[in-house]
């Protein structure tokens, strides 16, 4: 409890607020990690996705490529590249985005091909019998109808991006990890509970974002069946209350 308290104190000390090693610089380098890193795997991810939903085509690759890839060890690839491209300035941060990518591809490439494949097949037909052209299906039928889906993978990797951006520190780099790594050696336990704290603050924040995103993406068709639904579950459910009582 007072490790806690220890914790709490120091994140609210106003000297830790300022300065390269200050808290909003920290987070700041960590947000930039983590929006590089979502926006390569999203262009690699997310197309790829598509593509494979609305052609039905290599679907055993998304089974396969998620697999494959969750199963590297995120500390051990990132020594390997880092022994491979050299600890200079110049490519001090290549090998962590690398890892981050590798992290962030599964969840988006799974949120992608699940979000079009979910698509009512008949919807589909209609718009192709209307004479719409397969791009024009995929973006103004499928795409809009898989964001929730699709929204919901970002927000997997972005959460698993932030968690494991720490790692970035054990390389010289910066970001919320940098308190971490920079405290064990000297085991100021305070300040590694600070590094997880605030990286535990920065997911949250992040995850409500996104989770508020992903509701206002729900088409108001099936939001409204949502709700009828959930209704007529509440109605059948009061009788069966009120006869047991």
């Amino acid at each position: 409890m007072n490790l806690f308290a220890d914790a709490i104190g120091w994140i609210l000390d106003p000297s830790h607020w300022t300065g390269p090693d200050g808290i909003p610089n920290r987070i700041l380098e960590h947000l930039g990690y983590t929006t590089i890193t979502v926006l390569i795997a999203t262009a690699i991810a997310v197309t790829l996705g598509l593509y494979i939903g609305h052609t039905g085509r290599l679907r055993g690759l998304v089974v396969g490529v998620t697999g494959a890839l969750r199963a590297l060890p995120t500390l051990g690839l990132l020594v390997y590249l880092a022994v491979l491209f050299g600890l200079g300035i110049r490519f001090a941060l290549l090998p962590t985005i690398i890892v981050l990518v590798v992290l962030a591809i599964p969840p988006l490439l799974a949120g992608a091909y699940s979000g079009v494949q979910s698509v009512d097949g008949r919807t589909v037909d209609a718009a192709r019998s209307m004479g719409m052209t397969e791009w024009q299906i995929l973006w103004k039928v499928e795409v809009p109808l898989a964001l929730p889906l699709i929204i919901g993978g970002i927000r997997s990797a972005v959460l698993q991006v932030v968690a494991t951006a720490t790692v970035a520190a054990y390389i010289s780099l910066g970001g919320l990890g940098r308190y971490i790594i920079d405290a064990l050696p000297v085991r100021d336990y305070t300040k590694v509970l600070v590094g997880a704290l605030l990286v535990t603050i920065l997911a949250l924040v992040l995850d409500g974002i996104l989770i508020f995103c992903q509701r206002l993406t729900i088409p108001a068709g099936v939001r409204a069946i949502q709700i009828s639904s959930r209704e007529r579950s509440t109605s059948r459910s009061t009788p069966a209350v009120s006869s047991a009582a």
